[in-house]
């Protein structure tokens, strides 16, 4: 059966639920409306929340129970602000969970190791969907944005990863994030949690100091042949800043892009910056780098000068100042100056 299928057939469901209720001297739609709009102004504080993201309107008018989350962006926050009893399903894990969160979810079904289907998604239920990336959404993926909406399910997509001009972070902020899980948790019904959140954030990211030694660094996420980098508004150059090492790759005005070994070479970095996941591990990209003439020869390589972020801690989100913290204490390893 075609993908958007099951779209198509709970649409006519809902129609034809919806005619029978009429028709049985029911509540009209809009009675329905009236009635239970009502209820929820009365009963369900701080609601409705209205957010532009990404530059699709998302509106709540409770605290959504069924929760869907893709990327681990997204599992980290609903779990981070204490929800995980509202998990119906997790899909798409960047890698392993940090430990004060892995037991709270031991229980939440994981629905595709990468990207779910939409028959998948619906399957769940869910009310709300939260994605690390736009593209989750999509025919192939989730579904598309419009669809789950005309179904009643409401979409949000991680605000840091939004791709339009007037939606992407240009460049990238701690501000940007404290914000984005102020948003997130307004949406939830959370905000005492994320406000608490946000608070510690603050205050870990206040210890952090950021080397006085010039050094430069190149953010190696993937690739072999031709290396994906970080560039010079997203996660990368943030962190990279924030612990006083200076991109490379800074005047590239993306998040990450491709690079050229040649050209890395070139500007021989004093610190490579290691993303590692299950499918291009630290070890995978040592090798890479070693086996490479081009960069064999790098002071980086030859010294071994690395420094270590996972997978799920290179994207902007709650483990952002976590991965500070910690490139900050790796760099004073590397150095030997506080």
């Amino acid at each position: 059966m075609p993908r958007r299928a099951p779209f198509v057939l709970a649409v006519l469901a809902a129609l034809t639920l919806t005619a029978c209720s009429t028709a049985d001297g029911g509540a009209s739609p809009e009675e329905e409306d009236v009635t239970s709009s009502g209820a929820s102004a009365g009963e369900t504080e701080g609601y409705p929340v209205t957010v532009d993201n990404c530059g699709t309107e998302v509106t709540v008018s409770g605290p959504p129970e069924r929760i869907v989350t893709i990327k681990s962006t997204s599992t980290e926050l609903v779990l981070s602000l204490g929800l995980a009893d509202r998990l119906v399903g997790t899909a798409f894990s960047d890698g392993p969970l940090p430990e004060h969160l892995a037991e709270e979810a031991a229980d939440v079904p994981v629905l595709a190791e990468r990207a779910p289907s939409s028959e998948v998604v619906l399957a769940t239920e869910p009310d709300l969907v939260l994605a690390g990336w736009e593209s989750n959404f999509s025919a192939e993926g989730a579904g598309e944005r419009s669809e789950l909406a005309e179904l009643g399910i409401t979409t949000y997509v991680n605000p840091a990863a939004c791709l339009e001009e007037a939606y992407q972070p240009d460049p990238l902020t701690f501000e940007n994030v404290f914000d984005d899980i102020l948003q997130a948790g307004d949406l939830l019904g959370a905000p005492e949690a994320a406000e608490a959140l946000v608070d510690e954030q603050r205050a870990d990211l206040e210890q952090v100091h950021p080397s006085q030694a010039g050094l430069t660094a190149l953010w190696y996420s993937s690739g072999s042949d031709v290396p994906y980098v970080g560039g010079g508004i997203g996660a990368p150059q943030l962190l990279l800043e924030t612990v006083g090492l200076e991109n490379i790759m800074a005047e590239v005005h993306e998040s990450w892009a491709s690079g050229s070994w040649e050209a890395i070479a070139a500007q021989n970095p004093d610190v490579i910056v290691l993303v590692d996941s299950a499918w291009n591990t630290v070890e995978h990209k040592i090798e890479v780098l070693e086996s490479n003439p081009v960069t064999a020869a790098m002071d980086a390589v030859i010294d071994q000068r690395y420094l270590v972020v996972p997978f799920p801690a290179s994207e902007a989100g709650v483990r952002s100042v976590p991965a500070a913290v910690d490139l900050a204490d790796q760099l004073t390893d590397l150095t030997g100056q506080d």
